[in-house]
């Protein structure tokens, strides 16, 4: 297969840089009408028929002759068998991730709090896991058993008491290394069952799949547009858009650890972005060479081509505060510091998923292994939102305990912004409340 890139250029001291740049990324996860319509009818069908929407669906799209719900359901049994059909390697690589995973997420568990004013009135904050969360894994040859470590161990971590996974299996086709990581990461129940109508069983529950309270995990066109209609119903984690990275460069890298870099996220699909800034227009020459020569090298080459040329740029700035400021105008997914002091830079930035520190810190070690979670804003909402972790899967429920004296004197102050409301039945309630001897003076 032949393949050749032709990466945007931008130049931040061009006139027309803002509006290149908002071009370039522009991304709507829309769903058209017929998607949108299609969602609504599978997720009436679950609600309405249940168990048998669920196997009349799988047997439809996924191609699995099921003859009831039961054919469905895998054990933890079956989750224990996958160890023993993966590789060594792999289970030690999954096993490892997994630690790593779940030490870094121990740290962010959150402890209930209170404190005690002097008049004796409590307040605090109670910190509560989730009962039940559903964890949506993609099947089939697209599956990341990465993905389910990083969704399920933090809700495990927050103490949710159920986790419940689906993932499809078209064509019968079971991903070993997927119930491996489903097992070590500690997942409750599985259900082979995907799309929207897997999203509705878990935000509305069948006779067999259980209703949850969050719903989290990437999917298809389908399965973010479910994730769209059952949120209020359920929680969501997000509704993610392509993957993304931007990289800046102070043009002292290998060019070609750059160009792999970049090819590490737009080999995930054609819409995904890579991007690279630099104040040095040479280095940016050499990426591009190096681009041009390790392409033709890669398993998924098209992939990436047409990422590349459709959403990629080399963006040269002035200086590496410009390139800080570009970066900030981005709020990519991942963002790779891959200069000399990374540390230095670290404070200018306000916006990104992950910030990958150095020039020997990879997106992809990321992705698998360093420990932070995976699940990232996309899109520019890192301007607003963070990773997945453990807060997702804890509720947090204030604690308000007034002493008679504490009562009485918030009373006064509810008194008059309640009448200030016209809302006298939320004063007098707090009147009450106020001792005879004050409401005497």
């Amino acid at each position: 297969m032949t393949v050749s890139t032709a990466i945007a250029r931008l130049n931040a001291a061009d006139p027309d840089f803002t509006r290149h740049l908002d071009h370039l990324l522009s991304w709507e996860s829309v769903s058209d009408d017929a998607v949108n319509q299609r969602v609504l009818d599978i997720i009436k069908a679950v609600r309405e028929r249940g168990d048998a929407a669920l196997v009349e669906f799988t047997q439809r799209f996924d191609g699995v002759d099921a003859k009831s719900i039961d054919d469905l359901i895998l054990g933890r049994e079956r989750l224990e068998l996958a160890l023993t059909r993966i590789t060594p390697g792999q289970r030690e690589a999954l096993e490892k991730a997994a630690n790593r995973v779940r030490m870094y997420h121990e740290r962010q568990k959150q402890d209930s709090w209170q404190y005690t004013e002097a008049d004796g009135t409590v307040l605090g904050q109670k910190v509560t896991p989730l009962d039940r969360a559903g964890l949506y894994v993609p099947g089939g040859k697209a599956s990341y058993p990465s993905s389910v470590l990083m969704n399920a161990i933090p809700a495990k971590v927050a103490g949710v008491a159920e986790v419940v996974m689906v993932v499809p299996t078209p064509r019968g086709e079971v991903n070993e290394l997927v119930l491996a990581a489903a097992c070590i990461a500690g997942v409750d129940r599985v259900f082979t069952v995907g799309g929207a109508q897997a999203v509705a069983a878990l935000a509305y529950g069948t006779e067999s799949v259980p209703q949850v309270d969050k719903i989290v995990g990437p999917g298809n066109i389908y399965v973010a547009t479910a994730k769209r209609h059952v949120f209020g119903q359920v929680g969501i984690d997000m509704i993610a858009g392509p993957s993304e990275i931007l990289v800046v460069c102070d043009g002292q890298t290998d060019p070609d650890w750059i160009a792999m870099d970049l090819f590490s996220q737009a080999e995930h699909d054609e819409d995904a972005q890579a991007i690279l800034v630099s104040p040095d227009a040479a280095f940016l020459d050499r990426v591009a060479a190096s681009i041009d020569k390790l392409l033709p090298t890669m398993e998924r080459a098209g992939i990436i081509e047409k990422s590349i040329n459709g959403r990629g740029a080399l963006i040269q700035v002035r200086d590496m505060q410009q390139a800080m400021e570009v970066a900030n105008r981005i709020a990519p997914e991942h963002l790779e510091l891959s200069v000399a002091d990374p540390q230095a830079w670290l404070p200018h930035i306000r916006h990104a998923g992950a910030i990958f520190m150095g020039r020997h810190t990879s997106e992809a070690l990321g992705d698998y292994c360093a420990g932070p979670n995976h699940v990232l804003p996309t899109s520019g909402t890192a301007r607003f939102s963070s990773p997945l972790g453990v807060y997702d899967f804890q509720k947090r429920s204030s604690i308000i305990f007034c002493s008679e004296q504490g009562a009485s004197e918030l009373g006064h102050t509810a008194s008059v912004l309640a009448r200030g409301e016209s809302l006298t039945a939320h004063a007098r309630s707090a009147e009450y409340r106020i001792l005879t001897q004050e409401k005497g003076n």
